[in-house]
């Protein structure tokens, strides 16, 4: 098997298990923004020292990389951030398995924004495979409690919300690739562990700013979780090694679409953990994005 398969899949099983303690903490003490930061305070600077131990022990020269390697690495993890929060804030509107689905829909948009930055496209079978998955979207998003017209019922803040963690977790796969792209040293994993650990380290500036100026308080809270917390920092860093290392391998809309067999492990979660149950339309909404994984697998054949 190969090895960006092999990564992808590990990262699946890794951040969902990140995701399933986000909610948990979003649900106590901490705010959907202070869950978000909870997993940089606790992954960036472990993978900071242990990169920077690497070098140091072997005696190896830190790689070239240009500007466009900050760009694309700021425009990442920027994309990144706001997704993470959407999904922390879907969490509160909708279960578990139906948040993650909606969170995939980054499989689909990926392809778009594969194009319009590093000009990768998908083939005749590959854009089918994305029209089932939008109809499995669709499904998801029409809240059968909702009042209105269909129009309305569709256009919800859990679909908003949904939608727009998959256009920005899009935006961050594909300027991640391009990052890692940027980086002169053969090894797959060294380009990785290079990109995400500039990358978070970013991350947990930018938020720790954001957060002492708009949350007081919060920075607080998540070291007081920290018991939690420190789970969801190791489950952050070794799901984005996984995925940072299958994107210096494969195209990002390929190993979106690998990273569909989440949804396998989000319903385990959502039915074992959190005790939810499943409609039959949010059942058939999630069968056909399957479908629509399945197909975009094979494409890559």
């Amino acid at each position: 098997m190969e090895l960006w398969i092999l990564a992808t899949i590990a990262a699946t099983v890794f951040q969902t298990l990140r995701f399933m303690l986000q909610k948990q903490l979003s649900m106590g003490a901490l705010s959907t923004a202070g869950a978000t930061f909870a997993r940089f305070a606790y992954s960036a600077p472990l993978l900071f020292v242990a990169v920077s131990l690497w070098f140091v022990m072997n005696g190896a020269p830190l790689p070239e990389f240009g500007a466009r390697f900050w760009i694309m690495g700021a425009a990442g993890g920027l994309a990144q951030i706001l997704a993470t929060v959407c999904v922390v804030a879907l969490f509160r509107a909708r279960n578990f398995a139906v948040g993650i689905t909606f969170k995939k829909t980054e499989v689909m948009l990926s392809v778009l924004v594969g194009i319009a930055i590093l000009g990768e496209g998908v083939s005749t079978l590959g854009f089918i495979a994305i029209l089932i998955g939008l109809s499995g979207v669709l499904m998801l998003s029409n809240t059968p409690d909702a009042v209105g017209s269909w129009s309305e019922r569709i256009f919800t803040r859990a679909a908003a919300l949904g939608l727009g963690s998959g256009l920005l977790f899009a935006i961050s796969g594909v300027t991640y690739r391009a990052a890692t792209l940027e980086v002169a040293a053969d090894a797959p994993f060294l380009r990785a562990a290079v990109t995400l650990s500039a990358v978070t380290m970013m991350q947990f500036f930018a938020m720790a700013i954001w957060l002492r100026w708009r949350e007081p308080g919060q920075i607080a809270a998540v070291w007081g979780a920290r018991r939690k917390a420190v789970l969801i920092g190791l489950t952050s860093v070794s799901g984005s090694l996984g995925w940072f290392v299958a994107f210096t391998l494969q195209t990002a809309a390929y190993v979106n679409a690998l990273g569909q067999v989440e949804l396998i492990f989000s319903l385990l979660v959502s039915v074992l953990v959190f005790k939810e149950k499943l409609s039959l339309r949010e059942g058939a909404g999630i069968a056909l994005l399957s479908v629509s994984v399945l197909m975009l697998i094979l494409v890559t054949r």
